[in-house]
């Protein structure tokens, strides 16, 4: 009783009360324990810490003058309790925690809900002990690394039978599992709520089978899917199973080389509201305009990454009035155009990520549409769009909630640019800019504006040196300064790109001298799937290089 009265008192600090509440229980009853002298205890039994008279439950102190015999008062602790305080640790220290006591064991095992293994073809023997032990496994990972063999059917079918209540599984490089074994899996684990699966060998008639089988199935994660060999098998063609995937909330899908035969399954999600598709060959502008011209309403988040897309999909989003977090990365056909008409339909967009790739189809006439029609805009990423000054004073001015905003490979943004956001973005909280021509004056603007910032991060920025920031750093104590001048090293070269000076990655060719395609898996895939067939190879290696790191660092910190 105690227990819960200190949890209600302090429900905001109810995870370090608990813990320490536990511990300061364990060490009251294990009180500190005197010793005697090694030479009175019986040599033949130095192994034994506990006199064969002691029962269980009850702890011995020794002292030079008496046995004292004290009550174990940690059995006093419900299980319940017991187990919620081990949801608090690390993997590690819980696997040291069940081997204190067959009751601990015991207690972490039954409630143990997430578990991750290794998916070799070996564990097939230990499965039935496995899931003896930890019997209310939910939710379930399976990893296989690409040099061994993994788990098969029969080890799926086990697993499904011993785990029936499961609602999430991950299943990553499991390439002996086939269509038969998903089938199976999918019939016995009805309750199943998200599946993820990556570089996997089984195809349609598996995802078919999940969708028509689990009726609870809210997520779902494609990637890498090699199952599928041509565009004629298609993912919830109708009937039962594009019913049952009218509970789908978020679907993923990432480097598939037949995105497409996933169409009827976008389109049957009458709740959908993720949808990221990422690296996909195909027209995307179909399935974008089905989508629009049924004007979901349910739609939240877009994310269209490495597509074929134009503006004719970016208005056919349009049309679903409810989205607020939208990326549109490396997009080359989508335009100011496609962008300014989804500003103006959408105008509860709170998070935007455009990557332009620096094909300066998206610059100013956009960024004005979103800031006359975007006032709840709170995040706005800009990695290689040429935005000035015109468009960054409308975004201050108008959408008052930005907090957090980043400017990466521009060759427009300069010190003026940087003066506006100082003097207008009054909310601003965190800022990243990163290969900009911007100078020591740019960043010297800030130390007067932006009252609420609390993080600034400038990388790869030649014109600005240290002094500054410590500068900046001395004249706002709060504020954290994160500088990476991006100076280059004699032996580096560097190539023009849009304008824009970028260094050479470590080990990379020059153009004159660079294959039609990369080796390794990279390029073969290449090879494979034709995606950069008419582009030359540095060009866009030193792009994606850019632009990933970009991606990345904006982020971490946004």
């Amino acid at each position: 009783m105690l227990f819960i009265f200190i949890l209600s008192i302090s429900h905001k600090h109810y995870k370090e009360i608990t813990v320490f509440f536990f511990f300061s229980w364990a060490c009251i009853s294990l009180a500190p324990m005197g010793q005697t002298p090694s030479s009175v205890l019986d040599q033949r039994n130095r192994f034994n810490f506990l006199p064969p008279e002691i029962h269980y439950g009850e702890i011995v102190e020794f002292s030079d003058d008496e046995v004292v015999r004290t009550r174990d008062y940690t059995n006093d602790l419900p299980d319940d309790c017991l187990a919620y305080v081990f949801q608090f640790l690390g993997s590690g220290d819980r696997k040291r925690c069940s081997l204190v006591c067959k009751r601990w064991l015991c207690v972490d095992g039954g409630n143990r809900q997430r578990l991750s293994l290794n998916a070799n073809s070996e564990i097939l023997s230990s499965l039935p002990a496995l899931f003896t032990r930890f019997e209310a496994v939910t939710k379930l990972a399976l990893r296989c690394d690409r040099k061994s063999i993994s788990l098969n059917d029969d080890a799926l079918v086990l697993i499904s039978l011993r785990c029936q209540k499961l609602t999430r599984l991950k299943l990553r490089g499991c390439r002996d599992i086939t269509d038969h074994g998903m089938v199976t899996f999918a019939q016995n684990c009805k309750t199943l709520k998200k599946l993820s699966c990556g570089s996997c060998m089984f195809g349609a008639k598996a995802i078919n089978s999940v969708i028509d089988h689990c009726t609870l199935l809210e997520e779902i994660s494609i990637k890498r899917l090699r199952g599928i060999h041509d565009g004629t098998e298609l993912i919830g063609p109708g009937g039962a199973a594009a019913a049952a995937s009218s509970s789908l909330k978020s679907i993923c899908l990432k480097e598939l080389v037949y995105g497409q035969s996933y169409e009827s399954l976008i389109t049957g999600a009458k709740k959908l509201k993720t949808l990221k598709i990422i690296r996909c060959l195909g027209d995307w502008d179909k399935v974008l305009g089905i989508i629009g011209n049924e004007k979901n309403t349910t739609l939240i988040e877009i994310h269209l990454e490495r597509l074929q897309v134009s503006d004719i999909g970016l208005t056919a989003l349009s049309k679903c009035p409810n989205v607020e977090n939208l990326h549109i990365v490396k997009a080359p056909e989508c335009s100011n155009m496609g962008l300014a008409r989804v500003a103006e339909k959408c105008s509860l967009l709170r998070k935007l990520h455009i990557d332009g790739s620096r094909s300066n189809r998206i610059g100013d006439e956009a960024l004005i549409s979103v800031a006359k029609h975007c006032p709840n805009l709170q995040e706005l990423v800009l990695i290689g769009v040429n935005a000035t000054h015109l468009s960054l004073t409308a975004i201050a001015c108008n959408c008052p909630k930005l907090e957090r905003l980043a400017l990466c490979g521009s060759g427009t943004i300069g010190d003026a640019e940087i003066a506006c956001i100082s003097a207008k973005c009054l909310a601003l909280k965190k800022l990243c800019i990163k290969g900009c021509a911007i100078s020591d004056i740019g960043i010297e603007a800030l130390a007067w504006g932006c009252p609420n910032l609390v993080k600034i991060k400038v990388k790869k920025c030649r014109g600005v040196s240290s002094e500054v920031a410590e500068w900046l750093k001395g004249r706002r104590e709060s504020l954290v300064v994160n500088l990476d001048a991006g100076e280059l090293d004699p032996l580096d070269a560097s190539v023009v790109d849009g304008g824009l000076m970028l260094p050479m990655i470590p080990g990379q060719v020059n153009a004159a001298e660079a294959p039609p395609y990369g080796n390794g898996r990279l390029g073969f895939l290449r090879v494979k799937l034709g995606l950069f067939a008419s582009r030359n190879l540095v060009p866009c290696s030193i792009r994606r290089w850019s632009n990933a790191n970009g991606d990345n660092s904006n982020n971490d910190n946004l």
